[in-house]
């Protein structure tokens, strides 16, 4: 505990925040085309100010890597078939 004359400092909020209505919107990012939109819709928002550059680029570096972990992810998938196809003798 503190004593009486003691004051206690907390950070101070950042004041170059952007503030959502919604916190935690659900977008639909399963497809590359989904991913696709959405990094077009953050550079058309980023285009006419309604979000700051800084925050449009952290976006859409977070959507390239959500768009390369998919990719990897079809990639494999595609592997897998196709060996499994050539093990079964398949062609």
């Amino acid at each position: 505990m503190a004593p009486k004359n003691c004051t206690i400092k907390r950070p101070k909020m950042p004041t170059n925040t952007e503030i959502f209505e919604d916190p935690t919107p659900r977008i639909n990012l399963s497809t590359s085309d989904d991913i696709r939109r959405e990094m077009a819709r953050v550079y058309r928002e980023t285009r006419f100010n309604k979000i700051s550059p800084a925050n449009g680029a952290k976006l859409v570096y977070m959507l390239t890597n959500i768009l390369k972990a998919y990719e990897s992810t079809e990639i494999e998938k595609r592997l897998v078939d196709l060996e499994k196809g050539h093990l079964k003798g398949d062609k």
